[in-house]
């Protein structure tokens, strides 16, 4: 797989690992008569919360599961893959971090 195609897929991973938020939209038509062109006549949008996946996160922990051993690490490595996790989850909304 691509670095690119490896990048999407664990990403999409990640945000089915620790949940999200969506909204689905609902458009309903009706055809005019005097013009015969389709109008928006009622739009719904309703906005969903899913849940955190165990088995995604499983698969994602052991698809990253650290290449390499934590004990190996040095504290600078460290330092920087806590900047990049911290990035990650503030990107997905997590302002908590």
């Amino acid at each position: 797989m691509t670095d690119k195609k490896n990048l999407k897929t664990l990403n999409a991973l990640y945000k089915k690992a620790v949940g999200y938020k969506t909204s689905e939209k609902i458009e309903e038509y009706v055809l005019d008569s005097e013009s015969g062109k389709l109008i928006l006549n009622k739009l719904k949008v309703t906005k969903k919360n899913v849940p955190p996946d165990t088995s995604a996160l499983k698969v994602l922990i052991e698809m990253t599961a650290f290449n390499e051993n934590i004990e190996d690490l040095t504290d600078e490595e460290i330092e920087k893959e806590k900047i990049r996790l911290l990035k990650l989850l503030k990107e997905e909304g997590n302002e908590n971090c």
